[in-house]
């Protein structure tokens, strides 16, 4: 199987004023940044405050996203606290075609690499023909992949952990594995992970900026001087001083008012906090407009 590399976006999740999931318009939002850039999607991300949506509404969208017209270009995230829950959701995805995974290990118990071992190889045993990216992001989860831990797990399983999403970046300049995607989560790591062999990012700034990490890319692959890096990494920073969701969805409630709608205890920025960031994202003309699909 090809190895999963290139601009995949933590994609945002909408939602109605009676805070349910709205589908379509979910669906139409990946869509629209694949059209700007990205390779593909993760669904059912953190950014995607996958945590806070029901069973029931994820399984409504993964239908919808079966007939989506990027079918192939979605990894989906499973990682939830429950290995029963989890396993199911993956055999429904797996019923629909979908084969690709994001999961990231159960948070709020306390526990080491030995029980990650194990959690992966359960998943890994009920589901053989899943292909899984491991998600390391302390922060969210509590738990921290070692290289060991990865290692291992690749060494068990070559055909079935494919990759790491690296949101904790204790590993993307360490890890080297054949066949392997690691890809940080944040494009102020892309041209530095490229250097390094990465595969590419998994970010939940390229909700915006699909286009300009698809260029960095492009112009790496191609051997071509890098005109756009600079940009890129100052448009992250600068959403960086925000929390990342409600940043997000406040910048893209100014093209489309549904955005403003989050899943409690998310919020949206203040009024002032969301004046400083469109004021800082003027000053580096990256505006609204600027998110055209290439």
């Amino acid at each position: 199987m090809d190895k999963i590399k290139g601009i995949y976006a933590a994609s945002m999740s909408v939602f109605n004023s009676d805070l349910s999931l709205n589908i379509e318009k979910t669906v139409s939002h990946a869509e629209k940044i694949i059209d700007q850039g990205c390779h593909g999607v993760a669904i059912f991300g953190s950014t995607g405050q996958a945590q806070l949506i029901s069973i029931s509404e994820k399984i409504s969208l993964l239908n919808q996203l079966s007939t989506s017209k990027y079918k192939d270009k979605y990894l989906i995230g499973t990682g939830l606290n429950s290995l029963n829950e989890t396993i199911n959701l993956m055999n429904i995805a797996s019923s629909l075609n979908f084969n690709d995974f994001l999961i990231m290990p159960p948070a709020y118990y306390k526990y080491g690499d030995k029980e990650v071992v194990v959690f992966y190889s359960r998943l890994v045993e009920a589901m053989p023909s899943a292909r899984i990216i491991l998600y390391n992001f302390e922060k969210l989860c509590g738990y921290k992949f070692s290289i060991e831990c990865v290692e291992d797990l690749v060494k068990k399983f070559p055909k079935q952990i494919v990759g790491v999403k690296d949101s904790s970046y204790n590993l993307y300049e360490h890890i080297k594995i054949d066949n392997f995607s690691v890809l940080p989560g944040s494009e102020s790591k892309l041209l530095k992970g490229l250097e390094l062999g990465c595969a590419g990012i998994i970010t939940a700034t390229c909700n915006v900026t699909a286009g300009l990490s698809r260029k960095v890319y492009n112009d790496f692959i191609e051997k071509k001087e890098q005109s756009t890096n600079e940009l890129l990494c100052n448009v992250r920073n600068t959403f960086e001083k925000f929390n990342l969701i409600s940043g997000l969805h406040s910048f893209m409630s100014d093209e489309d008012e549904i955005y403003k709608n989050v899943l409690p205890p998310v919020s949206l920025l203040g009024e002032k906090d969301k004046l400083q960031l469109i004021e800082e994202l003027n000053k580096l003309n990256f505006t609204l407009g600027s998110l055209k699909a290439e």
